[in-house]
């Protein structure tokens, strides 16, 4: 991290003197592009309201941790997450209950249990800074997860791409031409839940199901293809990451409300082009 740092400080910028900036920005240079990568899949599948409940599950994973003496919460996050995510799954493709039903009560109901558990005695209060992140917290140690998460996402996002496509195309054309649709679904689920949980504590839990969904629904306003709505989805969630952390740093506001802030205003002009076109 040192020659990062150095290189860094080497440029003429005031950000790049504080080692708490530079790990910011190679964090979000991390989240940012698994969040648009992602994203597409999300907005694909009608899931944003999956990755929001994912996001309110957060404090059922901590207080777990709690509970059972977990150290490190990041653990007890991802492994609360990824079964929340499987329940939700199974559960929507098994019942008869609609799909925004079912999210919305697994939603409430761990948000509602975290709660009750963290508040206990009146410890709830050291636990608040999940609500809204803080990106500036980011250590070389968690960057260096995050980079292992990014790489290994990639190669998973190379292999089931195509099929996970056509199954959010047409869910029984996919699983006639011999594709495991509820094994790719399983995954992808899987996927987002670790992703979500990594970034909760940087980003936000209110704020997470924006980060996720904003910029892949901007791609999707000015593309044309799945490819170009790939792209495009990353470098607007590239874009609108390093810049709303830039604004945050120079305008000492909220580095997670100004990121979303930013996703949001490329979302409503993109809108506007697809409405002139």
């Amino acid at each position: 991290m040192e020659l990062i740092y150095s290189i860094f400080s080497g440029l003429p910028f005031a950000w790049a003197d504080y080692k708490f900036m530079v790990n910011a920005v190679i964090a979000v240079m991390l989240i940012a592009p698994l969040m648009g990568i992602l994203g597409t899949m999300a907005v694909n599948n009608k899931m944003a309201f999956f990755s929001d409940a994912l996001g309110h599950s957060a404090f059922t994973g901590i207080a777990l941790g709690v509970v059972l003496g977990i150290e490190n919460e990041l653990i007890s996050l991802v492994v609360f997450g990824v079964v929340i995510a499987l329940l939700i799954t199974k559960v929507k493709n098994k019942g008869n209950t609609s799909s925004d039903t079912v999210i919305s009560v697994f939603s409430s109901a761990s948000i509602a249990v975290g709660l009750l558990i963290l508040s206990y005695g009146g410890g709830f209060t050291k636990y608040s800074t999940y609500l809204v992140g803080d990106i500036l917290s980011v250590t070389g140690a968690e960057i260096l997860c995050l980079f292992i998460t990014l790489v290994a996402i990639v190669v998973i996002w190379c292999v089931i791409y195509n099929k996970l496509l056509i199954i959010s195309v047409n869910k029984e054309l996919a699983a006639s031409r011999g594709i495991k649709t509820a094994l790719y679904e399983n995954i992808f689920v899987v996927v987002v839940a670790v992703v979500v949980m990594l970034s909760i504590k940087w980003v936000g839990i209110l704020l997470i199901n924006s980060l996720l969904i904003l910029p892949a629904a901007s791609s999707r306003n000015v593309t044309k293809n799945s490819r170009q709505y790939l792209a495009v989805s990353v470098l607007i969630s590239l874009f609108s990451a390093l810049s709303g952390l830039l604004i945050s740093f120079y305008a000492d506001t909220s580095a997670g409300a100004t990121i979303v802030t930013v996703s949001a205003i490329v979302f409503f002009v993109t809108y506007i082009i697809s409405k002139k076109k």
